[in-house]
């Protein structure tokens, strides 16, 4: 009986069509790891925020789970990470716009839009970030369309 024929090449072709279509399970996993420890940082920063708020203190942020995931974050989630990006580069200025008080620990107008721009951008960015997270894996199709493009 012979085994070869159409039936083995379709076999031999799966390993590449598998590899071209399924996620590789451990980028998928150190994507669910970045994506939930950088999640809880920018939790924790809102709540700092929340907390100069009341007190009018300035604080420091939380950044460090960021730097240590750009680089999955920055494949697994290309969009997300741009605004996550923009948000950690905003760090300092908000830092600064909350050490910089008036009579009262008033705050400048200018810097209390600064510091209430930056809390919306985490927002967002934290919402995008699970969006990313839940997305469904791209399909066939629009794989295909990305490599014929020139993308990944």
């Amino acid at each position: 009986m012979h085994t070869g024929g159409y039936a083995s090449i379709a076999c031999e072709g799966m390993g590449f069509l598998d590899r071209f279509i399924r996620p590789d399970p451990e980028q998928r996993a150190a994507f669910e790891r970045a994506a939930a420890d950088v999640d809880r940082e920018l939790a924790a920063n809102i709540e700092l925020s929340a907390m100069f708020d009341q007190t009018h203190h300035g604080v420091i942020f939380e950044n460090a789970q960021f730097v240590r995931h750009t680089a999955v974050l920055r494949v697994s989630a290309p969009e997300a990470f741009a605004l996550l990006d923009a948000v950690y580069a905003g760090i300092p200025a908000t830092e600064s716009a909350m050490e910089r008080r008036g009579p009262a620990a008033t705050l400048k107008p200018e810097d209390r839009a600064l510091i209430e721009a930056w809390e919306g951008d985490v927002r967002d960015a934290q919402v995008r970030l699970r969006a990313a997270l839940a997305a469904p894996p791209p399909s066939v199709w629009s794989l295909v369309l990305a490599r014929l493009r020139g993308g990944k």
